[in-house]
């Protein structure tokens, strides 16, 4: 709880001009990133390393100003968005010229894309599944964010969306089967 105030006061530093404050943020969160991203981008031959992740977080947070960065809770779902938009980025240079394929099956555990191909182009057709859920229902992206980008479990999930943790379990399997569905398309 403590840590937590420390953060939202060095947020709302940050978001008033001092650019040192958001560094003090991810150097107290560091651990805890550096945790999450090794949980997203797993072992292998990938150009994006856990580390790569998290400074790219940084430098995509820090430029792009701080408006929203209200408490943890904000930094998190900031987190979990940037995170996923630098994967996509990475997963689409590296398939810039390797277009097409075949379809392959998916089963959707944990891991949502677990069954497509290589990771980046799991990367790519969860992004898609996202961006469809997007539309229908953003609360649902939201937790699947969350729990997929950031390992949130769903305690946390819930206190961050302000719901219960039975809604966000509920949003979760929703989602999954949503996933599912398009990915087997």
């Amino acid at each position: 709880m403590e840590q937590e105030c420390e953060i939202t006061r060095l947020l709302e530093r940050a978001r008033d001009g001092d650019s040192r404050q958001l560094t003090a943020v991810f150097e107290a969160l560091y651990p805890e990133l550096h945790r999450i991203a090794v949980a997203r981008v797993g072992g292998g031959d990938r150009t994006v390393t856990p580390t790569v992740l998290v400074n790219e977080l940084y430098l995509r947070l820090a430029s792009g100003g701080l408006p929203e960065l209200a408490d943890r809770r904000h930094f998190f779902v900031a987190a979990a968005q940037a995170m996923r938009w630098i994967l996509v980025d990475h997963a689409r240079r590296a398939h810039a010229g390797k277009r097409g394929g075949g379809l392959a099956a998916v089963t959707l555990e944990e891991d949502l894309a677990g069954g497509i191909g290589d990771a980046d182009t799991r990367i790519l057709a969860l992004h898609e599944g996202l961006e469809a859920l997007e539309q229908i229902d953003p609360q649902r992206r939201q937790v699947v964010e969350l729990r997929y980008f950031v390992g949130l479990g769903f305690a946390e999930i819930a206190g961050l969306l302000g719901c219960s943790e039975r809604t966000a379990k509920r949003e979760w399997e929703r989602a999954r089967a949503f996933l599912h569905s398009m990915l087997l398309r």
